[in-house]
Parts: C-alpha cells; structure tokens; sequence
C-alpha cells in the first residue's frame, strides 16, 4: 500500500434510486483491493431495512457491510454514520454512528433543523476513514437532482464537495429515458457540481452491446462527459440485496405461470421452505444461503392458502413486529400457520418472527406505536417485551446438545424474551452460558439471531427431520466461499464493461 498512489474518493451518484449504485460501488471496492489499494465504502445517509452489527456493536446499512466485505476490510460506523429505518410510510428510526437516536417524521426529519450537526458527524466520520483507506468509493443516494431537498442534502453533492470527490453518474439503460436522465440530472446542478460530474456509466443493458455504440457517443455529446462504460444486466451473479423491493424468488402462485421455475411441492428430492413475507420485512439477506442450497426449493409468500405446500415456514425479521403480528392475523396468515404446525410442518422464527411466535408481546413505551400489547401466534411458551436499549452485537454460539462447530451470527432487535413456564429451553448457547430462543421440538423454534442460516451446520439441523425426502446426490456449498467468488465474478464482469484506465486517469490527483 505504501507505495500505491494517493487517489480522490470516488462518488457513485445516480439519475434516480435502484440504477445499481451499490452494487457497481461492490465491484469497485474488490477491482481496488484486486489492485493493491486498500479501499473502503461511504455512505454517509442509507434508508434501509436491511441492516447489519459491526464487530463493536453498531449498526450499519447491509450494502455497506457487503462493499466493506468486497474490499476486504471489516465493516465500521464510519462507513455509513446515519441510517434511516422506516417503521410506516411517514416515520424512520434514526440510526446515528451505529446507534438509534429515535424515530422522526419526515417532515420533521428534512426540515433545516438539527441538519448541522448531522453535517459534521457525517464529515468527521469520513474524515476518519479516509484517513485509514485509498480511495474511498462513496455512494449517493436516489436522484442527484432533487432540487426540493438539496438545501438539506447531506449525502449527494454537497457531500461530494467536501470530499474533493470525483462524480460518476449511473443511469439505468433498463427503466427507459436514459438520455433525458443522465442529461436532466447534470444539467441540473449549479457550474460547480456540474464541473465535479466526470463520466458516465450506463447500468442495466440488455441485449447487444453493439446496438447502443451510436447512443453511447450521442449521450457523451449532449451530456459533454465520457461514458465510462455500458454495464449489463447482471442477473448470473448474486451479492445481497440492501432493499425488500429487490426480493426476486416468485411466490408459488407465480411460479406457476413461469415454464422455467418449477413448481413447488412436486417432490425432486426437495423440500419447499417459504418466507412470509412481511409488510415490513428486514434482515431478509437471512435467506440468501437457503436460496443457493440444492436440497431446498425456496419461495416468499403472503397468501395464506399457499402455506399448505410448504414443508418449513419462516417468520422473518420486521421493523415493525406489532403491526406486522396484527397483519399475520388480519390476512388469516396465522390461523394457516397453526393450521400447518398442526399437520407437522416446521415453523421457525427469527427475531421479530421468533417474538410473534411467543404467547404475547407489550410495548409498554410504545415503541412501535400506540399498541401497548397484542396476542401472539402462541407457538411457543414465551413473553416479549419492548426494550427501549437496543441490542445489537456479533455473536458466537453452539446448537443445542451439540458442542462440535462454533457458529456465528449477530443480533439486532429491541425486545427481551422470557418463557412463561420457567426455564427457557434455548436454541443455542452462547460461551458464558447463557442461551438465545427456543426450542419446543425438532418443529418449533425461533430465534433472535439474524445470519443462523448462513451456518451449514443449522441447516442441516432444520432439515434433519425431512431426511429421509432430500436426495442423497445433492451437494451443498460453503456459504461464505461462495460469496467470494462472486465478488470476484463480479468484478471481472464490472473490469470486463468499464474503462478502469480513464478511471484510475480520473481519479489520480
């Protein structure tokens, strides 16, 4: 590193939200690390559901623990220092360097308010990283070009300006209006900013590169800045997603209308394990090892009726554990999930899913909302309440009755879980001797920890009692070397569509 050279941080700013910001900044950071630098991302305003612990015990939008990942480096903080969690359509909790501050309106949230010191926190902890990394490759966030909220903008352009960064526009080729996009969001800007804006990437293209090499010197023309490269739809390589929207497995009714994805429940030496999804569905990254393991057959649904062809249901992580406990019972999504308990299918829950599992839960500071209690699923014998200290931390444990492999996960909820028939019969058991969730039977479970998927070991315990239905020919892969490859595959798909000289020729001072 010593002798690399000093590079300007990097800003990926984007023509709109979902153009692909994230994850050409994944690629990026593992292009640098592959080239000697010692990379690390920047965010420094994510709203997100999907979250992830620091090794401290903070919390930190899931993109950026991927990018940090991607470039080799634990992830911290500093990388993004504000996190907004949306609760309903007009509240977030705030999550300020890692710990929450509480729940604002977003009115009250974008007003002038309180925004000068969320500056300075944000501009210390970049300070700080940069300080340690070369380059740092930040990411915007939505549209470069809001011109209601750019008085308050903490994440875009102003953030660009006090890193000295050199912009690079994404604009998505797949959504349509590319031109008028790229075009809009440069002209746009005041002469300054304008003048920081110094290429161009086109992401999302389908079809023949060929087609578009007029349309590429046509956008470098009106727009007056290299097209660095035309990036293509990436759909062969997967990297965790930051947002629910993006969840792209079809719920069973769908798969019945695709002839490329079977059916599920149709045998194949598989089993059929379904995620409800949740209106407010978080941590949903839970789930990407299951979506890879050949014994498994994996689909979300939030149609109660469709739980009949499932051999495992998982209740996922929520922002919002009552309101979505009262949606399980509005829809007649809890009567199937007792209905399918019933008939031997296996239930397991996991953080807020292992809350809603229990007898009941209160919120008595009402951090959730007004409800101060709800009923639960009563599938296991346990009482939550809401805490108003979150927990959040990396974890360490053992399966019950198994002492052979340490596991690894982490926690991030705000409620404390008791049993209500004395001794809580745990799911794991961490070093000191304590334990997380609860275990009934081989068929109903839960548990706090998010990431418990991603251990083989776990799975191969909540498939054991279907053993004798999974084919013995189906070989499993280590989740965690499989994420490297695809880093490195992703890589060499970004290095493959994108000028990294005239970058690197950018970015040098």
């Amino acid at each position: 590193m010593a002798n690399m050279k000093s590079l300007h941080p990097l800003m990926l700013a984007g023509t709109g939200s979902d153009v692909g910001k994230s994850i050409i900044a994944t690629a990026l950071c593992r292009i640098f690390r592959q080239d000697g630098y010692c990379p690390a991302p920047f965010k420094a305003q994510n709203m997100a559901l999907n979250s992830y612990v620091t090794a401290d015990g903070l919390e930190i939008g899931r993109a950026q623990a991927v990018q940090a990942e991607a470039a080799g480096i634990p992830c911290e903080a500093d990388m993004n220092p504000i996190l907004l969690k949306p609760q309903s359509d007009h509240t977030s909790q705030v999550v300020l360097l890692g710990k929450p501050i509480g729940n604002k309106n977003a009115y009250d949230y974008w007003r002038h308010e309180g925004k000068e010191e969320l500056r300075k926190e944000v501009h210390a902890a970049f300070d700080r990283l940069s300080q340690r990394f070369n380059p740092i490759v930040m990411e915007g966030a939505g549209s470069i070009a809001e011109l209601n909220l750019r008085d308050t903008d903490l994440v875009n352009m102003p953030m660009a300006r006090y890193a000295d960064a050199r912009v690079i526009l994404v604009a998505d080729i797949d959504r349509g209006g590319v031109f008028a996009s790229a075009y809009g969001s440069i002209m746009l800007q005041d002469e300054e900013d304008r003048n920081r804006i110094k290429g161009i990437i086109v992401n999302k293209f389908r079809g023949d590169m060929r087609l578009f090499e007029d349309g590429r010197r046509m956008l470098e023309d009106v727009c007056g800045v290299p097209v660095l490269g035309v990036i293509p739809f990436m759909k062969d390589i997967h990297i965790e997603e930051e947002d629910s929207q993006n969840l792209t497995l079809p719920s069973p009714k769908e798969r019945e209308n695709l002839d490329n994805i079977p059916s599920l429940g149709g045998g194949r030496g598989r089993l059929t394990v379904l995620i409800i999804r949740l209106p407010y569905i978080s941590n949903f990254t839970d789930f990407d090892a299951l979506e890879r393991d050949p014994r498994i057959e994996l689909a979300y649904t939030d149609k109660a009726d469709e739980l009949k062809c499932a051999d495992i249901i998982i209740l996922p992580g929520t922002k919002s554990t009552i309101n979505d406990l009262r949606w399980l019972h509005q829809s007649g999504m809890a009567e199937a999930i007792l209905r399918a308990r019933r008939e031997g299918k296996t239930i397991l829950g996991i953080c807020g899913g292992y809350q809603m599992m229990g007898q009941t839960i209160e919120d008595p500071h009402h951090i959730e909302g007004p409800v101060s209690s709800m009923p639960g699923l009563g599938l296991l014998p346990i009482h939550t309440i809401m805490a108003q200290e979150k927990t959040t931390r990396q974890t360490t444990f053992k399966l019950r009755n198994d002492s052979s492999e340490v596991l690894k996960g982490y926690e991030i909820h705000m409620g404390r879980t008791n049993s209500t028939e004395g001794e809580m019969q745990g799911l794991v058991q961490f070093e000191d001797g304590t334990t997380d969730g609860y275990y009934r039977d081989e068929h109903c479970m839960g548990t706090y920890i998010h990431g418990i998927l991603d251990n083989q070991s776990f799975v191969d315990f909540l498939l054991r009692p279907f053993a004798d239905r999974i084919a013995s020919h189906h070989e499993t892969i280590d989740y965690q070397t499989y994420k490297q490859q695809q880093y490195d595959l992703l890589a060499d798909r970004v290095r493959q569509y994108l000028d990294m000289n005239k970058l690197y020729s950018i970015l040098t001072p």
